[in-house]
């Protein structure tokens, strides 16, 4: 005979959570909801997506209640931001976003709509209560959150990025993307070379990336370079029908043989 279905009365009864929302409106109103739950916790508040990775790492919560859109860094930056070990479970707020909503359906990954329904947020935390129940699920949770978060702000995104946030140490940084000389590729790791020669390393795919960078700023070299056209100052042929693309910031790039013919088309033409 299966098991009775566990009910949140029976399983974990106390839920820490931390809320992130650029609007102070937005966010007193959720505070508010979530204070009126007698299993609820308020473990912490963030006002744009920098903090809410902050404060998530240091409160280490059960629940991140996360804005959708929040300017820099918006609520799926805050997942590729914060580290592994330290990712809680994740419902996004937001206004309907018909592609991200889809997303999360398909993932099964919780989402409030705005103005929130104290009856759904109130499902939000029986489900998140639950989810903490089951025994060992952070580490699969966490890479399951980030690869939906990379996938969704691809497909979500109708305009070119214009800043990348990146972890280095314990801070983030917001790197212009004009000001990124090359995009290079290694495994699962992209280093960002920038125009001051000052290198950055993220965890993305390097197609992801591509398909939101400006093809008028960016061009491939090869499959695991990307390097910022108006800083290209020198293409040189070299044996075998290749270049080295020599940029601004003396940074030097090889061409591959399958790139070499479509950069002739796209920078060796007038």
């Amino acid at each position: 005979m299966p098991p009775s279905p566990v009910r949140p009365s029976e399983i974990q009864t106390h839920l820490r959570v931390v809320v992130a929302d650029d609007e102070r409106p937005a966010r007193a109103f959720l505070t508010t909801m979530l204070r009126s739950q007698p299993d609820v916790e308020i473990v912490g508040e963030a006002e744009s997506g920098t903090e809410a990775v902050e404060v998530i790492e240091r409160t280490r919560p059960d629940l991140a209640l996360l804005d959708l859109q929040m300017p820099e860094l918006d609520g799926l930056g805050v997942v590729r931001m914060v580290r592994r070990d330290a990712l809680p479970l994740i419902a996004f707020v937001t206004a309907y976003d018909e592609y991200a909503v889809q997303a999360f359906e398909l993932s099964a990954i919780d989402y409030l709509l705005k103005p929130v329904d104290p009856v759904r947020l109130r499902l939000t935390i029986n489900r998140a209560l639950e989810r903490l129940e089951q025994a060992d699920f952070r580490p699969a949770e966490a890479d399951r959150l980030k690869a939906v978060a990379e996938e969704v702000q691809v497909g979500a995104s109708a305009r070119y990025l214009r800043r990348i946030p990146v972890r280095k140490r314990d801070d983030i940084v917001i790197l212009p993307v004009d000001q990124i000389a090359a995009v290079v590729a290694d495994g699962e790791l992209l280093h960002l070379t920038m125009t001051n020669n000052e290198r950055f390393t993220i965890t993305y795919r390097l197609k992801n990336l591509e398909a939101r960078l400006d093809p008028a700023k960016f061009v491939r070299l090869s499959r695991g370079t990307l390097a910022n056209v108006d800083l290209i100052q020198r293409i040189s042929p070299m044996p075998g029908g290749t270049y080295v693309v020599s940029l601004r910031n003396n940074l030097q790039l090889p061409v591959s043989r399958l790139r070499a013919r479509a950069l002739r088309d796209e920078l060796l033409r007038l």
